[in-house]
């Protein structure tokens, strides 16, 4: 019930939210701000200003951006430079979250992952995986020849079923351990992601907090609300699971590893996650242009925010010698894990 309460409230709040972003939008159209690449700009730039949530975390001068973008814009620009510059802006939020919709790209900020090892190989998971996998609810499974179980989750953006979960866990159950791998997951729902952690806890288990935006202000926020994670309803596993990630878990994956961490007999291995720890709400520019933004922070039971991702208890990288010889580095260290 505590669950299905805090559900309910976030889902308010968020809708309230929404509601005075459309607001906002309605606002910049119609008054504030011509359809022009000055206008498209100071329409911009203010609706980070009074609705992104990372400004003093991140330690951004926001007015310093404005006053070096402003000399940028001129009556001449056409559509492909006012993107550009645009999304150059944005870039400087340095924030995976952050995008510009258009009918002809999207601005994006990849750095968060681009800079960093891959960690990750398509070649070695079907290795792993073989050709007799199972699948169910967008998750790929298999027991591994040491008796290990081994579940690939590759995004969050598909319902997971219950009844899907009991079967998967039930197949899985002779296991000694059970891997489940969310490397180059970039998120999708959160209801998935608690779902599937659900399964994973036997008591209801703080997992950290949320602000929401209550004013235009860089630091306007409500009080940090806690977030529960509630034992799921069928099977729960309760042996050891090792999760493995990389820099590319982002967004709700990111939420997914905050949650297991949490859980007993749980450990993370493989590389820093790459965060997205702010809810994300769009808004529209005069040109017909979407922003999409962080607006709501998030952090993890200890109250320290995710925002740039997740440590693993295991730091553990894709050796060169591994790859050669076929083999997933983190994934055979995680078996080794268990295996003790």
């Amino acid at each position: 019930m505590r669950r299905i309460l805090s559900t309910i409230s976030y889902i308010t709040t968020s809708l309230l939210l929404i509601l005075l972003l459309c607001s906002v939008t309605s606002c910049i159209d119609n008054e504030e701000y011509a359809n022009n690449p000055r206008g498209n700009f100071e329409a911009l730039w203010k609706i980070m200003d009074e609705h992104y949530c990372f400004f003093s975390q991140k330690g951004i001068d926001w007015q310093d951006v404005h006053q070096r973008y402003a000399k940028q814009f001129d009556a001449s620009m056409n559509e492909k430079q006012q993107f550009e510059v645009l999304t150059n802006m944005l870039s400087e939020l340095k924030d995976g979250h952050v995008n510009l919709y258009t009918s002809f790209n999207i601005g994006r900020y990849w750095a968060w992952r681009d800079n960093y090892p891959k960690n990750y190989s398509d070649s070695l998971e079907r290795k792993y995986l073989k050709s007799d996998y199972l699948i169910a609810s967008g998750l790929d499974y298999t027991v591994f020849d040491d008796n290990i179980g081994y579940i690939r989750c590759e995004s969050f953006q598909n319902p997971i079923g219950a009844g899907n979960l009991d079967d998967i866990l039930l197949h899985l159950q002779p296991c000694n351990g059970l891997i489940i791998d969310v490397r180059n997951n970039g998120g999708g729902q959160l209801s998935n992601a608690e779902e599937l952690a659900a399964r994973f806890t036997n008591k209801e288990e703080l997992v950290g907090y949320i602000q929401h935006k209550t004013g235009p202000n860089h630091n306007d926020f409500s009080s940090l609300q806690p977030e529960y994670l509630t034992p799921g309803k069928g099977i729960r596993w309760q042996k050891p699971v090792v999760v493995l990630t990389n820099r590319s878990v982002f967004s709700a994956a990111n939420e997914f590893v905050k949650y297991m961490k949490c859980c007993p007999n749980v450990h993370i291995v493989g590389d820093k996650t790459g965060g997205g720890a702010g809810l994300p709400f769009s808004s529209e520019l005069p040109n017909g242009w979407s922003v999409r933004f962080s607006a709501c922070p998030m952090y993890d039971r200890d109250k320290q925010m995710t925002e740039f991702g997740i440590d693993p208890d295991y730091k553990v990288d894709i050796t060169e010698s591994d790859l050669i010889k076929g083999k997933d580095t983190i994934i055979e260290f995680a078996r080794q894990l268990i295996a003790k």
